[in-house]
């Protein structure tokens, strides 16, 4: 359920804001809901300045069990091939 919302801002914002709204084909409450939304969206860790390496140490196990020989190249390119043809 949608409710209202009244905000105040400046006059030259408003109309910056409502050229740009026209431009993107959409309107002002939708890009106010849009910027809410990412707002409180999750922090993504990336943004912490941490290395991808770490990042990718900090997720979840996988569910999937692989045996210790499994040669992640070799089935990324067995992969690779059948989806492409290559």
């Amino acid at each position: 359920m949608k409710k209202r919302l009244n905000i105040t801002v400046e006059e030259k914002l408003l109309t910056k804001i409502k050229k740009y709204a026209e431009a993107q084909d959409t309107s002002i409450s939708s890009l106010v809901e849009e910027h809410f939304e990412k707002l409180l969206m999750p922090e993504n860790k990336l943004s912490k300045k941490i290395g991808l390496v770490d990042f990718v140490k900090s997720l979840p196990p996988s569910k999937k069990e692989y045996p210790e020989d499994w040669n992640w190249k070799t089935e990324y390119r067995k992969a690779k091939e059948s989806k492409y043809g290559y």
